[in-house]
This record gives structure tokens, C-alpha cells and sequence, in this order.
């Protein structure tokens, strides 16, 4: 058993499909299809898991992995999550605008000014596009759009994300009183 340096989730195990071993698994990957060509997977306690036979069902994939050869093995995979290494995936296929997520995690969040806002230690995608989460020393965590409006700049190098605090939703506009729309009846 080894730990992962820099793990990156790709699948999430989930019940168990037929007699002969084999699992139902959510993919984090593009391609559902690609999970098996980064490698082996592991868990988060440092197991391996090899790829014996892999095939699309709706909207998971079937898998078959090595040593596990019989339902009972399958059910106690439930709920697994499976890694690799961030060395195994390839940083050539990505577009400019495109970024793995365990890239952003640790990034330091700044305006124009350079005050910093935290740094980034999630992103989540609950279904309305991505968020990321930033936390900072004696700052409750927040989450602010993944967007082209809140992010400006990546600077991977550099380490810094680049926001915009009023597009993110970090402050208020200066210009709104905060009092809402005024109603004057008709004829008053």
C-alpha cells in the first residue's frame, strides 16, 4: 500500500452489478470510457485498484477490477472513492481556459488592489456551474462563481487567482443604498 503525493479523484465506486465482481462507478473523467487510461487507481488509505474490463452503462461504467471476483467483494467497494496520482494526467490535452481542480485548490485569491480574499480549498459543482471555496485566517469560508465575471486571471505559477470581489459576491456595491424599490401609490 502507498498514499498518493497529490491525489486526484476520478471515480467514486458504487453497487455492485452481477455475480462475477464487477461494480457500478461514477467517473469524474470527460470520456467516462478514459478512466483506465491513467493508470491505477487508489483509495484513500493507499489501496490498488488495476482495471481488468471496463464498459459504458448509461450513465455510469461497469467495471471489473483485479482481486475482486465475487458480489460479496463487489458490495464492500460501495462508496469508495478512487485516485491517482496528478503526475499521471496528461497537462497537453487541456485547453488555455481549462484547469484540473486539484490545480486551483491552494491558489490565493487577490483583487486588483492585492488584498487577499483566502485561498482557494474546494471546488464544487452542485449542478449550476463550478464554485470555488476560499478560506483565510479569521474569515468564515465563502463561495464565490467559477465564472469569467468573479475570475479574472489563473496564475498557476505564480499561485494566485485574480477576482473580482463584486462579481464574486465578497462585497456590496457601494453605489446601492440597500433600500430597495420605493412604491408610491397611483394618484398620491
Amino acid at each position: 500500500m502507498s498514499k498518493l503525493e497529490n491525489p486526484v479523484l476520478m471515480a467514486t465506486v458504487g453497487a455492485a452489478q452481477g455475480l462475477r465482481g464487477e461494480v457500478r462507478v461514477k467517473t469524474y473523467t470527460a470520456d467516462p470510457l478514459a478512466l483506465g487510461d491513467y493508470g491505477n487507481l487508489y483509495s484513500a488509505d493507499g489501496r490498488l485498484f488495476e482495471i481488468l474490463e471496463l464498459r459504458e452503462a448509461k450513465t455510469v461504467v461497469v467495471v471489473r477490477f483485479r482481486g475482486i471476483n465475487d458480489r460479496n467483494a463487489a458490495e464492500a467497494l460501495n462508496g469508495l472513492e478512487l485516485f491517482v496520482e496528478r503526475d499521471n494526467l496528461p497537462d497537453d490535452e487541456l485547453d488555455e481556459d481549462e484547469f484540473y481542480y486539484a490545480d486551483l485548490e491552494g491558489l490565493e485569491a487577490v483583487d486588483a488592489d492585492g488584498k487577499s480574499y483566502g485561498t482557494v480549498s474546494a471546488v464544487f459543482d452542485f449542478g449550476a456551474g463550478d464554485l470555488l471555496e476560499l478560506k483565510g485566517a479569521g474569515r468564515r469560508p465563502a463561495l464565490i462563481p467559477f465564472s469569467e465575471a468573479a475570475v479574472l486571471e489563473i496564475d498557476l505559477e505564480g499561485g494566485r487567482i485574480l477576482i473580482d470581489p463584486m462579481a464574486a459576491g465578497l462585497v456590496e456595491d457601494p453605489d446601492e443604498d440597500g433600500k430597495g424599490p420605493k412604491f408610491t401609490p397611483k394618484g398620491k
